[in-house]
């Protein structure tokens, strides 16, 4: 009974997250046209719907209703599977998110995670890394000059800025002495919620942040489509819910980026004063008040990644590398030693 208990448990969990997702996704397409356009002094989607809320709706149907074609001379059975690629590795990365503490039901334990591996963080690295071959997949298979280059260029981004976002959680695994999303989660709930990691790792945090705007394919990352240049780039060809999925995939890795932003640097579900809460509230209560400022900071970072590309241009390709190689690189091999030495100093190894 115990082992078919935690599937069903854990069946609900994933598609619980898997329906969030999902949804946050969708919105975010949404909430980045209402931003833009209060940026830009406009009104923004405003006519499906009160307040323009079912316009998500809406651009999901117009893709559904759009013709579907296939390239003559592209390789059809690539060109089927590399949207749905795309969309699978931005998906898997969620399995490892701690969404909350546990929830007491039934006098069972139950934890907001759908796996705890001791290996959390090199299972989030390897994912990331399979991310490009959808879009490697893709622009390759299209038989397009304009969809190849983009894949190009995305593979050689994803390689250059996974680099630096590995070493900057080489730092982090220094200051934890874990590679599982729950014990880093549940060490930062220390100073009564307040233990965070953007306190000893603030470098790695930015190395990291502008690691997952390279990684999601966002501005001025965006390169690998640039429309100026290479017309949609990898996904020049695809249309219809092809096209879609793409599309999806940049917003589902932009949600799970920002959780997992939250998660390493800035305490996950823990917020200031949760320990005094579980004294006074139901321990179930505190649990879901920790899933709602997990979600907060998410939305922020969210928010972030909206204001960024609004805000800043975008980069030449040249300025894109250097900035890889030339400066978080260095940055990263450099906090790694000052972390090494604090971490050395504060056992009393270095007299």
């Amino acid at each position: 009974m115990g082992i078919e208990a935690l599937l069903i448990e854990k069946t609900i969990l994933v598609a619980v997250v898997f329906v969030v997702t999902l949804g946050i996704a969708a919105y975010s397409t949404y909430g980045e046209r209402k931003i833009a356009a209060f940026f830009q002094d406009r009104i923004g989607p405003n006519k499906a719907g009160p307040f323009g809320l079912l316009q998500p709706l809406a651009d999901g149907l117009k893709m559904l209703m759009k013709e579907d074609f296939t390239p003559v001379q592209s390789n059809r059975f690539l060109f089927q599977i590399a949207p749905g690629l795309s969309m699978l590795t931005a998906l898997m990365v969620s399995a490892v998110i701690p969404w909350g503490n546990t929830l007491q039901i039934g006098g069972r334990e139950i934890a907001l995670q759908a796996t705890d591996i001791n290996i959390g963080i090199l299972y989030i690295l390897g994912v990331v890394s399979l991310g490009v071959y959808g879009i490697m997949i893709g622009g390759w298979s299209s038989n397009n000059k304009f969809a190849l280059l983009g894949a190009l260029r995305a593979s050689s981004q994803m390689i250059s800025y996974e680099l630096p976002m590995g070493l900057s959680l080489i730092a982090l695994l220094m200051v934890t002495g874990t590679m599982s999303f729950g014990e880093i989660a549940a060490q930062q709930s220390g100073w009564n919620g307040m233990q965070w990691n953007i306190i000893y790792q603030p470098l790695g945090f930015v190395i990291f942040l502008v690691c997952a705007f390279a990684e999601a394919n966002r501005t001025p990352f965006d390169l690998p489509e640039c429309e100026a240049e290479l017309v949609g780039g990898y996904h020049t060809e695809y249309s219809s819910m092809k096209l879609g999925f793409f599309l999806f995939a940049e917003y589902t890795h932009m949600f799970v980026s920002s959780a997992i932003i939250s998660t390493l640097y800035f305490g996950g579900y823990n917020f200031p004063g949760i320990g005094s809460l579980y004294e006074i509230l139901p321990h179930n209560v505190v649990t879901l008040l920790g899933v709602a400022a997990l979600f907060a900071k998410t939305l922020f970072f969210i928010f972030l990644f909206m204001w960024v590309r609004w805000t800043i241009p975008r980069f030449r390709y040249d300025q894109l590398m250097n900035l890889g190689w030339k400066m978080l690189v260095p940055l990263a091999i450099v906090n790694i030693i000052i972390t090494a030495a604090v971490v050395l100093f504060a056992d009393g190894q270095i007299i």
